[in-house]
């Protein structure tokens, strides 16, 4: 939500636009929302397992190594699926929850 005021200064008109801001708590929830979402994050599982690890482990990021190349080869597998489609034209960009499991059906399992 905006707010927006005009002022004149010499014949020329100058605009100040104010815009209310949604408390941190707000915001954070919403990010949470689209991070949880299978539609929009194809890696939850992976991330899961990332931050499960970082917790058993006492947060010793050396441990977890293996985790989070499966992380970063899961994102980079389905950003690499996302961008064929962009380029060839196919609506929704990165595929649904369903249609990735066809797809990695048909490949025979996850590559990452």
């Amino acid at each position: 939500m905006s707010a927006k005021e005009s002022y004149s200064l010499g014949g020329l008109s100058i605009y100040v636009v104010s815009f209310q801001r949604l408390p941190l708590a707000d915001v954070a929830v919403q990010m949470e929302k689209k991070v949880r979402n299978q539609d929009i994050n194809p890696c939850i599982e992976q991330s899961d397992a990332s931050r499960k690890c970082l917790d058993v482990n006492n947060y010793d990021k050396s441990k977890c190594s293996a985790h989070f190349k499966t992380y970063k080869d899961c994102r980079k597998y389905w950003h690499n699926v996302m961008v064929d489609r962009r380029r060839n034209g196919v609506k929704p960009e990165m595929p649904s929850a369903a249609e990735r499991l066809e797809m990695l059906a048909a490949i025979g399992g996850k590559p990452y």
